[in-house]
């Protein structure tokens, strides 16, 4: 039981230590940088995979505990432990990670050691945060993860790749700062209650439902605010596009494809189980901002001449309907939204890595140089359909799981309280279809225009092998989501069960 309880530490260890060791490689020896870093990330796949066979999908609760003070004088510990939902997390930040640095192989030519050394430190940082019980601790992650994504846009990015690092570095800086206020505040509001002052979550979450409703106001909105802009919901977006367009493809798929989902993730760690009646009072607001960052985010993508820009802004719109099935607040809403955090980082993670794949053979993204590549490049052009198809919400592939839950849960939500949320949000499906498959029209078929896409080659074995894994994934959950969905099905209860209750006694009250 003891081994079980350290594999949280052990997946930390290995990357602490496999990113440490990297430092003390000759930077001439670039092929076995590459290798070393591939298997250090293979190494925690395979330890997360060891956790979902060891994981107890019965249990509520967390499991794999494990603690030890790390600050007496404050009573902070470091503490890890996971449920379902954080396991997912953890499995997707995981799978992705080997498959971006086997896509970067060719494409990232200078300093090859301190870019696998950042993508090592960013993926210690991501599962410090899905890991971390202490408030303490989870701030820490939270804030050191910015610094390996800061220069891995800022070093390897595009032509504007300084602007677009310090404005992803400065908005997160902002709302993390209130945020840290706020755990703050939270933990000496609670020491009278607790017998001191601590910063372990699990006991945290004992006290915050008994703060009166408008302190839990004030709390809720500073972590949400943090967690909005990382998300990011509508109107704190801003930063994402330039963030994504100038990043390397692999700055790409880890912030689309695991690093907005720490922002979805907070809401449902954080904000529902700490101030639960203050979930409830915002609900409806932070769902109208959901439903317009849908729908705006799908107008916006439908403008672009970018491919990559518009993949960018389809982020803000499907991240809508992950916000609005949390606070949904019911069982169906909340396993729509956690299944299409695994989904959105999938589909859209892939689509990133084929608008890479297509950029380093032609060196554009914009989307009127090309036309009429499909018997040119057939299985690129085959990928990019499905994986489009996947992101639209088609039946049969994941997309359409998690969007089909998000809405059945927003129609039944007694918190919104409108099924006018599930018709607005349900146009985004509709206009996903439209910018997506408008965007592969305009690539793919026709006539050849530009005479350089007589020379394109189609992907080589090395990118089929970063692309089919997650082509299996993407069927998998279409056809069989039980799978996931049953890892965080007691999570997601939980959660609900904790919001609700204080509301229903509350009412009782007044009674």
């Amino acid at each position: 039981m003891m081994e079980q309880n350290l594999l949280l530490t052990y997946l930390l260890v290995v990357l602490v230590a496999g990113s440490l060791l990297l430092l003390i490689f000759n930077r001439e020896k670039e092929k076995l940088i590459k290798y070393f870093g591939l298997g250090v990330s293979l190494i925690v796949f395979i330890l997360s995979l060891i956790l979902y066979f060891n994981f107890d999908q019965q249990q509520e609760g967390f499991q794999f505990i494990h603690k030890f003070k790390w600050i007496e004088s404050l009573n902070i510990s470091y503490h890890v432990g996971i449920d379902g939902m954080s396991l997912l997390l953890i499995m997707l930040t995981a799978f992705i990670t080997p498959l971006t640095l086997l896509s970067s192989w060719n494409g990232i030519t200078k300093k090859i050691k301190e870019f696998t050394f950042f993508m090592l430190a960013l993926e210690l940082g991501m599962i410090g945060v899905f890991v971390s019980l202490d408030m303490f601790l989870f701030y820490i992650f939270w804030e050191a993860m910015l610094i390996p994504m800061y220069f891995i846009i800022g070093i390897w990015g595009g032509k504007r790749r300084i602007y677009a690092s310090i404005k992803f570095f400065i908005y997160t800086m902002a709302g993390s700062l209130l945020m840290l206020i706020a755990i703050i505040w939270l933990a000496v509001y609670s020491s009278d209650l607790l017998g001191g002052f601590t910063t372990n979550l699990l006991e945290l979450y004992k006290t915050g439902p008994t703060i009166e409703r408008s302190l839990q106001g004030f709390m809720f909105l500073a972590f949400a605010l943090s967690f909005a802009i990382k998300v990011p919901l509508f109107p704190f977006h801003t930063w994402l596009p330039d963030a994504h367009v100038e990043a390397p493809t692999a700055g790409s798929v880890i912030l689309a494809g695991v690093l907005l989902k720490m922002g979805t993730y907070g809401f449902l760690r954080f904000n529902l189980p700490l101030f639960p009646q203050a979930s409830i009072d915002f609900a409806g607001i932070i769902s109208v901002l959901a439903v317009i960052g849908i729908i705006y985010g799908a107008l916006v993508a439908m403008v672009q001449t970018d491919m990559k820009k518009l993949v960018a802004y389809s982020s803000v719109s499907h991240l809508g309907f992950v916000i609005l099935g949390i606070f949904a607040l019911n069982q169906e809403a909340v396993q729509g939204a956690v299944i299409q955090m695994i989904n959105h980082g999938l589909s859209t993670g892939a689509l990133f890595l084929l608008v890479g794949m297509i950029y380093e053979r032609t060196h554009t993204r914009m989307i009127a140089d090309y036309g009429g590549i499909a018997k040119i490049v057939p299985f690129f052009s085959f990928a990019l359909l499905f994986t489009s198809l996947s992101s639209i919400g088609l039946p049969g592939l994941n997309g359409f799981v998690g969007e089909f839950l998000i809405l059945v849960g927003s129609f039944k939500s007694s918190v919104l309280g409108s099924w006018w949320f599930t018709v607005f949000a349900a146009t985004g499906v509709i206009f996903a279809a439209v910018y997506l498959l408008w965007m592969y029209k305009r690539v793919v078929f026709g006539t050849v225009t530009n005479p350089k896409m007589e020379e394109l080659t189609d992907l080589n074995f090395r990118e089929k092998l970063v692309l089919i894994p997650i082509f299996i994934l993407i069927i998998w959950i279409g056809i069989y989501p039980s799978t996931f969905l049953n890892v965080s099905d007691k999570s997601s209860e939980t959660i609900i069960k904790n919001v609700l209750q204080p509301q229903k006694m509350e009412l009782r009250i007044d009674e």
